[in-house]
């Protein structure tokens, strides 16, 4: 005697629903809380110093006077050097693993990038300290930041782009092939505009993530106060690094103070993840 499931399945469909909906629910809840939050911490600074917080070069607790700017400026620096340099060495290898190295090598450079990705940012910020701080002669600058912040989000910027250039139909690239054109035309004319939307997405994240590394950052950026100079060779201070190094110390109102630099940060990112959600639109319509 046959079964008739269909109910059964009707009553799955609908909890799977509400469970997808109650998941999604309480990240935006979440979310919300956390944002809400740390405003409702940050109005006492910001009534004090209203928009000369973020204005303002000087960063002086002892005299209650808070100035974010350099931190703003240090935090958008390095992350501009960071992407620089990590984006074409990230595209490069990407497109190495996926269209040019045999077989055999390609899953020992995989995992070596993987390897990378799962380093702690400290031992990051060390090597930093000893290797390019000291024997590079770069001292603790923006560039040392910059750089080291590149090593970091190389593997993820690689591995997104590995990941979207796989998913370019190998009929496209045969037929371009087969059209005569050569290795590097058949990457131009077919894996780069069928991938360039989520490389866009992949080189975004990758800023989201130099932005908000701290440790690191703390321990190369040479935690110069009131330094905005194009000089890379400068030091200078980041939000992140400026949160870690001085909240242990800060009274109620400095901490206001930092809170405030963690919610222009927070805001930053979602600024710049909305950025990038809209290219890769833009680059797919």
């Amino acid at each position: 005697m046959a079964i008739d499931l269909r109910g059964k399945r009707a009553h799955a469909d609908t909890a799977f629903r509400w469970l997808a909906f109650a998941s999604a629910a309480i990240v935006l809840l979440v979310l919300a809380l956390i944002a809400l939050t740390m405003a409702g911490r940050a109005v006492p600074v910001l009534d004090r110093m209203g928009l000369e917080f973020f204005t303002s070069r000087r960063w002086s607790p002892a005299d209650g006077r808070f100035g974010a700017l350099p931190f703003l400026w240090g935090t958008l620096y390095t992350a501009a050097i960071a992407v620089a340099l990590a984006v074409p060495v990230s595209l490069g290898v990407a497109l190495f693993v996926t269209q040019v190295a045999p077989r055999w090598l390609r899953a020992p450079i995989v995992y070596l990038l993987d390897l990378l990705a799962v380093v702690p940012s400290v031992v990051f910020g060390l090597w930093g300290v000893m290797v390019l701080s000291q024997h590079f002669g770069l001292g603790r600058s923006f560039l040392t930041a910059g750089v080291i912040l590149a090593i970091m989000i190389t593997p993820i910027i690689t591995s997104l782009a590995r990941e979207v250039i796989e998913t370019t139909p190998e009929s496209e690239k045969e037929a371009a092939l087969a059209l005569g054109a050569t290795r590097w035309e058949m990457i131009v004319g077919a894996v780069w505009p069928h991938s360039k939307a989520g490389l866009v997405g992949a080189t975004m994240l990758g800023l989201g993530r130099a932005m908000g590394e701290t440790i690191a950052a703390a321990l190369v950026i040479g935690s110069s106060l009131g330094q905005v100079t194009l000089d890379a060779f400068a030091p200078g201070n980041s939000m992140p690094a400026v949160i870690a190094n001085e909240w242990g110390e800060a009274d109620e109102l400095h901490k206001s103070a930092l809170i405030a630099l963690a919610v222009t940060l927070f805001v930053i990112t979602i600024v710049v993840n909305m950025g990038a959600r809209a290219i890769v639109e833009r680059s797919k319509r």
